[in-house]
């Protein structure tokens, strides 16, 4: 695994500067028998500027689903991470099951990523797979699984959008433009 490590640091160099990534859409997908989903044309377009620099994949930490970020995401992601002091047991904790199950991934010759088997078992994918659009990743999920929150969790957004979004102040959102 860790040979793979070197070919991704492209944006850990302090020259250069982050790309801003706002991807949308829903997308469903077939897994085949390894676990390879084609990546959709809409998300390869989206990303068509990044997709030589790969991808990190990992588990989410609220749902039983997958998270694939691009490595620009990731690498400014992991920057508060490695933020953390490692001799804070918690921080210790929060890290190493942060990191439990990621893996750098790359799209072959076909415009397919190849799910490793315990990311695919972790997330009870199995044919049927959803990829949606999280601002800056794709969530990957088992269809059913994705179709289930969705219904459960639609009942209460209205709630939910008021207590996340219900204080921000257009004006200031913008810096006053």
């Amino acid at each position: 695994m860790w040979e793979n490590v070197g070919k991704f640091s492209l944006f850990l160099q302090p020259n250069k500067k982050a790309l801003m990534i706002n991807l949308f859409g829903v997308y469903e997908c077939n897994a085949d028998a390894k676990g390879r989903v084609m990546l959709p044309v809409a998300f390869k377009k989206q990303l068509s500027s990044i997709l030589d620099q790969g991808f990190v994949i990992k588990r989410s930490i609220f749902s039983k689903s997958l998270e694939l970020y691009p490595m620009a995401t990731w690498n400014e992601m992991v920057k508060d991470v490695n933020k953390l002091n490692r001799f804070v047991k918690k921080n210790a904790e929060f890290i190493r099951l942060f990191n439990y199950g990621v893996k750098p991934l790359e799209l072959d010759g076909n415009a397919r990523l190849l799910i490793p088997k315990d990311l695919m078992d972790f997330s009870a994918i199995k044919k049927n797979v959803v990829m949606a659009a999280a601002t800056d990743r794709i969530e990957i999920w088992d269809q059913a699984a994705y179709e289930k929150f969705i219904k459960e969790s639609s009942d209460g957004f209205d709630k939910l959008a008021e207590d996340v979004m219900g204080n921000i102040n257009p004006t200031q959102a913008d810096g006053g433009k």
